[in-house]
């Protein structure tokens, strides 16, 4: 994929293949006394571009993990920060574990001593190296992290922004959580209201109400994705594909109820708002609008890119669709929005805490209160003006910004910025990208270019 963008890149020689490599990964084998016995793990963190710093990452806890996927998604982490216009560099980082087989108490040890590794070796910290939670992490193990870093960098008064993705009450900010999904249903709003772009894919009409969608994986970025479209947008989320079954319901299955039989069950088995199969990835090819693949990469392959009947894609997860897949899809005229950003609402709000954290500061603390005062100072001299009574369904402009509206605010501005250069390149670039993501790409190694031009590479 980057290949096939490159070549539209006017770059220097020899410049492609150096922002195309991974500058360097890291490799921990540790132990961690567990359950009377010593456990060695093996860890990663990659940095793909320190062209910004600090380089941004997630750290994913997967079974399956190996150096050739966190390379790759340090890669796409560049991409996805320079597409987005985001002062970083791309990293990533992942421990070969499955986090189901060990204890909260048994996780915090190992997490910790993770910790301790990257911070040994300068993969940790607020100027150099940010994680933050991917598949397998949440929360939790970054305010391990995070303390972790404090305990040994008492001295940093900038340690917090050492990781994003924190809680609330550790540091966070509001909105990180659902940041993924959120900016999932951001970007197909913006796509929807691109008249050019939708007809591609045959929607006639900007608004999402009453299109069907058939989702993969109601994790934290397939549950927030599904719930907003759903309940904001008038989506009919029609199939749910997930590791314990796959839920089916055609006049729309309710996600919440749903997420909520999950979290108590730990299966689909027994939901009542649908009807129930066994895992299928075949669930994948049934028949609707939109298909929001929104767990591991690699769900959509050659051998069955064929059977996809959505007319639209929306690549929630990291790398869902392989470049097999790409071509059949193109061909056959399925629009796919692209991971680099239809998945970049979470690095979007990272970007928001740890700023956050580096001014130490919450936002809208100094200017809401003023606001508040000179809206209802407003609201009152139409009232006299007009001698009407303010509309009770325009109450909320008498309230100051939050930092959840403010952080959604952003996040907004942001996809939507970032979709405007997408769309422009694709429509106006007289046939040369293929697709947005070939856009995407090139706008993205532009981007890092010119960061090397600029200090003279």
């Amino acid at each position: 994929m980057f290949d096939a963008a490159v070549c539209q890149c006017d770059l220097p020689e020899g410049l492609a293949e150096k922002i195309k490599v991974c500058n360097a990964t890291y490799v921990t084998r540790f132990g961690v006394r567990l359950r009377g016995r010593m456990h060695t793990f093996t860890g990663w963190r990659s940095v793909h571009s320190s062209h910004n710093r600090p380089a941004k990452g997630g750290i994913r806890f997967a079974q399956d993990a190996d150096q050739d996927e966190v390379e790759a998604l340090a890669a796409l982490m560049t991409y996805k920060c320079a597409l987005m216009r985001l002062p970083f560099g791309g990293s990533k980082g992942a421990l070969r574990i499955d986090p189901s087989e060990w204890s909260e108490v048994e996780l915090e040890k190992i997490t910790r001593r993770f910790a301790q590794e990257l911070l040994a070796h300068e993969f940790l910290s607020s100027a150099s190296n940010v994680p933050a939670p991917d598949m397998g992490t949440t929360e939790l193990n970054m305010m391990w992290i995070a303390d972790e870093y404090r305990r040994s960098r008492p001295q940093d008064v900038n340690a917090l922004a050492c990781v994003t993705g924190k809680p609330v009450g550790g540091g966070g900010i509001e909105g990180r959580t659902e940041a993924t999904g959120r900016g999932v249903q951001f970007a197909m709003r913006e796509f929807f209201r691109h008249e050019s772009d939708r007809g591609r894919a045959g929607f006639r009409d900007e608004s999402l109400a009453g299109l069907t969608c058939v989702i993969q994986g109601l994790g934290n970025v397939g549950y927030h994705a599904a719930k907003f479209l759903s309940e904001e947008d008038g989506v009919k989320i029609v199939t749910v594909i997930e590791r314990t079954g796959v839920v089916r319901n055609a006049d729309g299955i309710d996600i919440e109820a749903l997420k909520t039989h999950l979290l108590k069950t730990g299966s689909v088995a027994g939901f009542a708002g649908g009807e129930i199969s066994a895992p299928d990835m075949g669930a994948l090819c049934d028949a609707c609008d939109i298909l929001i693949p929104a767990a591991a990469e690699g769900a959509i392959t050659s051998e069955n890119a064929d059977g996809i009947r959505a007319r639209l894609i929306v690549e929630a997860a990291n790398g869902p669709v392989t470049k097999a897949a790409d071509a059949i899809l193109r061909e056959r005229g399925v629009v796919i929005i692209p991971d680099l950003f239809a998945n970049a609402g979470g690095v979007v709000v990272s970007y928001f805490e740890w700023v956050k954290n580096l001014s130490h500061i919450p936002f809208g603390l100094m200017e809401r209160r003023l606001e508040e005062d000179e809206h209802r100072l407003l609201a009152r001299s139409l009232e006299q003006m007009t001698g009407r009574t303010f509309p009770v369904e325009n109450s909320r402009y008498l309230e100051g910004r939050s930092e959840i509206t403010l952080v959604r605010s952003g996040l907004d501005d942001v996809m939507r910025a970032a979709y405007h250069r997408m769309t422009t390149l694709w429509n106006a670039g007289n046939g040369r990208y293929a697709d947005l993501r070939t856009a995407a790409y090139a706008i993205a190694i532009d981007e890092v270019a010119e960061a090397y031009r600029a200090i003279g590479l």
